[in-house]
């Protein structure tokens, strides 16, 4: 397939996380070209950002699947239909055309498509900071963890007490030479099952904290000063440090597409059709009564959604295409 700016696709689809994965994928079994926009740099989404490593069980086939697996695994799927990936790249504005929808990306390129299906999950997603944290992003201080290997041998301080925050705990155990977790409250939003299983695996974790600087050596991170509450002082060392504080979230111009959004989801009919024509969404951005937000419930809503696209694109074709099991 040619540049999707210079010979348009039959659907464009906003984000690249696994609902907007598994639509390529379907979407090239219905015979669709595509292309897929997503404005962080690898496909995968939220998964691949926040939670690589962590192990997935609801994923009907999987007893449990890494996150990292299962994206890797979408890609291949989606692969064998070609689909043009345009990544770290921002969707902009849509416009309705004779011809169909066009979209503007950042930087002014502009995509032809004859149906757009957005599956941006959450949104626009920006980690909340660490306060003493400038100029450290990149230099031992991260927000994710795309690579467990990399932190092989490593003193790691992890900052935060939700779930993510004692996934990274767990997942580092293991393989860095010393796990700290710091919270500035006594109390965890986390599930109390990971918090035990995180004392019980040897992290230390202190709370009622703050992190209050790091220190380098030789321009290397090399430790973490808190002030405990009570004005006691501890120093951690530690080569790399996990903010995993949380992030904000928003749709972005998303919001401006003449849609029906509320908090942060697209209102959608059983199609998957949104309030605008030609235009669906699947997954964590969809809403509709009796919702529910499961990677699982994405990928039938992908399949629902491209389905009744084709039938837009061509009202001559069949809403069932058939199984893909009697297809050679």
């Amino acid at each position: 397939m040619g540049s999707p700016s210079e010979s348009g696709v039959d659907v464009l689809i906003v984000g690249a996380g696994p609902t907007g994965l598994f639509a390529a994928y379907y979407a090239g079994f219905r015979g669709l070209s595509t292309a897929i926009v997503d404005s962080l740099p690898e496909a995968g989404g939220q998964v691949t950002a926040m939670y690589p490593e962590k192990m997935i069980y609801d994923v009907g086939g999987f007893p449990a699947v890494r996150g990292r697996d299962l994206i890797k695994g979408l890609v291949e799927q989606a692969g064998q239909w070609n689909p043009t990936y345009l990544l770290g790249r921002k969707a902009e504005a849509l416009t309705t055309t004779d011809a169909g929808l066009e979209l503007t990306l950042d930087g002014g390129e502009v995509v032809r498509a004859g149906a757009v299906l957005i599956t941006a999950g959450i949104g626009e997603f920006t980690p909340r900071p660490l306060p003493v944290g400038d100029g450290w992003l990149g230099r031992g201080l991260v927000h994710f963890v795309p690579a467990l290997d990399a932190h092989a041998g490593q003193d790691v301080v992890v900052v935060g007490g939700g779930d993510s925050a004692f996934d990274w705990v767990l997942a580092l155990q293991p393989i860095a030479n010393s796990v700290a977790l710091v919270h500035r409250r006594a109390k965890f939003r986390a599930a109390e099952s990971i918090v035990r299983q995180a004392r019980e695996g040897g992290a230390r974790i202190i709370t009622d904290a703050e992190v209050t600087a790091l220190r380098d050596r030789d321009g290397e991170l090399a430790e973490v000063e808190l002030e405990i509450k009570g004005g006691e002082r501890v120093v951690l060392p530690a080569q790399t440090v996990v903010a995993a504080l949380g992030f904000t979230a928003d749709l972005g111009p998303i919001e401006n597409w003449g849609l029906k959004i509320d908090h942060r989801a697209i209102a959608v009919d059983s199609t998957m059709a949104t309030a605008r024509d030609r235009v669906f969404a699947a997954g964590d951005v969809a809403a509709y009564p009796g919702k529910v937000k499961l990677i699982a419930t994405g990928f039938g809503e992908a399949a629902t959604a491209i389905n009744n696209i084709a039938v837009t694109l061509n009202p001559e074709a069949h809403l069932f295409p058939g199984h893909s099991s009697n297809m050679e």
